[in-house]
């Protein structure tokens, strides 16, 4: 018979113990320590990526289309002529704004193309800031958006022009056509040079052609210098005036805008005719040819083309 073994034996009492078996993971033969260390390196990327997304959706939330960041404004609000506003106490003044419009958005304005080089960051901020006077040209009740390109027809009455007669603008660096009577020259002040007609009793525009440089800002296609050009001879008309354009052409390094100023005198409703043209000259800014003639003395519309189509830069 095997005997059993003694409880009290010292031998049984000194016998070591065979080590626990390492806990083991469902995952294979991983162990557990192991299976810690991969979870929490997911972790650790899992909060970096959201905490990327997060930062790339705020950054780019002003530059949706649509929507406008924080301190921007879409533009600036319409300016209106000062009432009573006549052409011996207006004097030109220069609006500010910047020297360089954004290619894209003005070419589809001016119809000029777009430049085929890629602009600087120094020239965009430029644009930006200068486009903003076009829009806000456009946003005036009182203008409406450019018109297509279309060729001035020929107005109603008789020309008023002998011979080749010119009249030399030396500081606009233009020449443009010297009207014969009843055209006279008249103070110049605050303009280069001035042709009127006589006063007629009730109308409260007086018929006149005017040059000068540019007394806005020059943009960087001549049609949007002419656009802003227009809205500032509202200042020579009556308060609440608006402009209903008539024609939209190229000139000899320019553009010419030919349009009606419609007011109210004495709750009747009356126009003028007017046209401006801006042209590069020999100044350093380019040059404005302004003419108005109210409906009263219609028989001298005419003289709007003699006088835009006698146009020279020098």
């Amino acid at each position: 018979m095997t005997a059993e073994a003694d409880p009290s034996d010292p031998r049984r009492a000194s016998a070591p113990r065979p080590p626990k078996p390492p806990k083991r993971s469902r995952i294979g033969d991983l162990s557990m320590r192991v299976v810690y260390r991969v979870l929490a390196v997911a972790v650790v990327l899992v909060v970096a990526a959201v905490a990327v997304v997060a930062a790339v959706v705020f950054s780019g939330t002003s530059d949706r289309p649509g929507e406008v960041s924080s301190g921007q404004v879409a533009a600036p609000p319409a300016a209106t002529p000062s009432p009573g506003s006549s052409p011996s106490s207006t004097s030109p003044s220069v609006s500010p704004s910047a020297s360089a419009v954004s290619a894209s958005a003005s070419a589809s304005a001016s119809g000029s193309p777009e430049a085929s080089a890629s602009p600087s960051p120094s020239t965009l901020d430029g644009a930006a800031r200068d486009r903003s006077a076009v829009v806000a040209a456009l946003a005036d009740s009182r203008v409406p958006g450019l018109p297509r390109d279309k060729k001035l027809a020929r107005l109603y009455g008789k020309a008023h022009h002998k011979g080749k007669r010119v009249l030399k603008d030396r500081r606009s660096g233009v020449w443009l056509a010297r009207l014969s009577k009843p055209w006279k020259i008249f103070g110049a002040s605050p303009f280069s040079t001035k042709q009127v007609l006589p006063k007629v009793k009730g109308a409260p525009v007086r018929a006149m052609v005017v040059s000068c440089p540019v007394p806005i800002q020059a943009q960087r296609h001549a049609k949007d210098t002419a656009l802003l050009a227009a809205r500032w001879t509202l200042n020579h008309h009556p308060e609440d005036s608006r402009i209903s354009w008539l024609a939209s052409q190229p000139i000899k390094k320019g553009w010419l805008l030919t349009y009606k100023v419609k007011y109210k005198v004495k709750g009747k409703a009356r126009f003028s005719v007017a046209a401006v043209a801006v042209t590069s000259g020999s100044a350093s800014r380019p040059a404005m040819v302004f003419v108005t003639i109210p409906d009263v003395q219609r028989p001298y519309w005419r003289d709007v083309n003699t006088v835009v189509s006698s146009i020279k830069p020098k």
